[in-house]
């Protein structure tokens, strides 16, 4: 009984350990961004990889003539070398895109919406104006506070000539 349980959990233990099965992970295996990668940068002009991986029987027997003499090859030949391993030329990397109009019309569909927003909330949210911001109100308001003279020394009070009742100049 023993012998077999331990026959048993030697057999579990070599499946487990040639399977990669660690602690019931299941297999570990490398993740994409730990593998080089193809990126047309002005700042790294030479990729980690070609741009283009799989090659075509046509793009394997230009491979095959690049190893030779260069002075062989056609123009249009070195163009094609040259667009396996690079997708974009610097001046096609350098060219201006069109991605600023996009750009500005979301900035621009942003305010629009936020327009909208605002007004939706003054008609539907917002109670109506205080009273308290009626013009009339303000001078009452503010006769009152030169009458119980707030603030004599900086505020109000300081600026009003009370024995002419007009304002300090």
């Amino acid at each position: 009984m023993l012998a077999s349980r331990a026959l048993r959990l030697i057999g579990k233990r070599a499946i487990c350990t040639s399977v990669c099965v660690r602690g019931g992970h299941g297999v570990a295996k490398v993740e994409d961004y730990t593998l080089p990668a193809y990126f047309d940068r002005r700042e790294n002009p030479l990729p980690d990889i070609c741009y283009v991986q799989n090659l075509s029987p046509v793009q394997a027997s230009l491979k095959e003539k690049e190893k030779g003499s260069w002075a062989a090859l056609s123009a249009d030949e070195k163009i094609a070398l040259y667009r396996i391993s690079f997708h974009q030329s610097f001046a096609e990397m350098n060219q201006d895109s069109a991605e600023w109009k996009s750009v500005v019309a979301g900035i621009f569909f942003l305010f629009g919406l936020t327009g909208l927003i605002v007004l939706w909330q003054r008609k539907y949210v917002y109670g109506p104006v205080p009273h308290t911001f009626d013009p009339e109100y303000k001078q009452k308001e503010l006769q009152r506070m030169l009458d119980m003279r707030m603030n004599p020394v900086e505020g109000f009070a300081a600026n009003w000539d009370y024995e002419k009742k007009q304002w300090k100049k």
